[in-house]
């Protein structure tokens, strides 16, 4: 099995590395990021509840959404450049730290004798570092081969999962019986166990780990974390941007839905809450399935450009279903193909962009990569609000076939280059 550590760096890997070998850090990371995972959606099952403890309204709650949202869409870059100078150990240690920090936060809002509100937004902040899901991609980049990376990868769909299933589960029954701070003090814990693991386990450095990563610029002047023309010039790569546009474009339409969903499920499907819970752990399920198994066997049979081009298409063909919808049981029908699209899409752009950039700024291409989520929660409820009120539900689906059928048609003409497709 091969070591963490290219023969030029092994003796700085090796010496965070312990008695890990290299499938070992691999696992730890799943590990560490189904738990990061797990306690973000735990928060998430509280926040509605916590707010309305505090007396805000839904405008206000929207707002500390919106703030959460624009604070992670600006540190992922320079969380990402922080990981490929600092190394995986401090990268994923800043990030348990950052949660400990937010929930902590969150956890005295709750304390009647304290300003509740000013510490609910306080507990914000923190979330421009809450960067483990990609600290945990650039791991997974550094200790795979360009042919295993997709699997690789993919394999993290189990651990969104995991963390999508058990999180409101563990939020919904904790808070219920034993009051709203207690699943908060219990991520508390959990995400300090995750620093710890983090600090003696994780190698300092994973860079050159990988039997076929490329080789940084000799020479090459080490820029500030926070130098904005360093991480804009990844996009200017060849190659790059065409893929990172498709990432974007293709995922805002669904993006936009998802935001919405929780009102769409309310007035459009009628459901009530815990039906609704059910539906989002039919999707839970769905993505461990499709991303955590399928995408893997599918990327040993097909090229990535191949797998792309079929997200896209199946994207459109999903979104025209949507437009057709009238209840919840024609949504979970779509739901497979929705899914397939998203973890495809996610999957297989993530793949191509670390493999287009030197193994020193896979950290910074997945750190981009991760502020295309928070840029949709940033503008998708102002914009999605505005498409629904004007609207209705069946405009989500015509924006979704149209974006989707240009790109694909895009994608037809001018396929991904060779050099970027499927690892030779």
């Amino acid at each position: 099995m091969q070591k963490v550590g290219a023969p030029g760096g092994q003796d700085q890997a090796s010496s965070g590395r312990g008695a890990l070998g290299r499938s070992g850090v691999v696992l730890l990371t799943y590990v560490l990021a189904a738990l990061e995972l797990t306690c973000l959606f735990m928060q998430f099952s509280v926040m509605p509840y916590l707010s309305r403890r505090l007396g805000l309204d839904s405008v206000t709650f929207g707002y500390q959404q919106t703030m959460f949202g624009v604070l992670q869409l600006l540190g992922g870059p320079v969380f990402g450049r922080f990981a490929d100078q600092h190394g995986a150990r401090a990268a994923f240690t800043l990030s348990f730290l950052a949660s400990s920090a937010l929930y902590l936060l969150l956890a005295a809002a709750c304390i009647p004798a304290l300003p509740g509100v000013a510490l609910l937004f306080a507990s914000r902040l923190p979330g421009a570092l809450m960067h483990t899901l990609p600290a945990a991609q650039m791991v997974i980049a550094d200790l795979s081969t360009p042919e295993e990376r997709p699997a690789a990868l993919g394999r993290l769909g189990l651990c969104f999962g995991v963390g999508l299933i058990f999180g409101p589960l563990l939020g919904g029954t904790l808070s219920s019986s034993c009051g709203i701070q207690c699943p908060l003090i219990a991520a508390l814990v959990i995400t300090l166990l995750g620093a710890l693991l983090s600090v003696t386990c994780i190698p300092a450095s994973t860079k050159g780990a990988g039997a076929h990563t490329q080789p940084s610029p000799p020479g090459k002047p080490k820029a500030s974390v926070f130098d904005l023309k360093a991480i804009t010039r990844l996009l200017l790569q060849p190659g790059v941007l065409p893929v990172f546009l498709v990432k974007v474009i293709c995922g805002f339409p669904i993006g936009l839905f998802m935001v919405m969903f929780s009102i769409i499920s309310m007035d459009f499907f009628q459901l009530e809450a815990a039906q609704a819970g059910y539906l989002m752990s039919f999707f839970g399920i769905l993505q461990m399935v499709i991303q955590g198994l399928v995408i893997g066997r599918l990327s040993s049979h097909f090229s990535e450009g191949a797998l792309l081009r079929a997200s896209v298409l199946v994207f459109s063909v999903v979104g025209l279903a949507m437009a057709l919808m009238t209840n919840v049981f024609h949504f979970c029908l779509l739901m497979p193909g929705l899914v397939f699209s998203l973890c495809a899409l996610n999957v297989v752009t993530d793949s191509i962009l670390t493999k287009a950039v030197s193994a020193s700024d896979t950290g910074a291409m997945l750190g981009l990569c991760a502020s295309v989520q928070p840029l949709t929660r940033t503008l998708g409820p102002t914009l999605g609000g505005l498409l629904y009120r004007s609207f209705g539900v069946p405009v989500f689906g015509h924006v979704q076939f149209a974006v989707n059928l240009v790109v694909l048609l895009v994608l037809w003409r001018q396929p991904v280059p060779w050099k970027m497709d499927k690892a030779q």
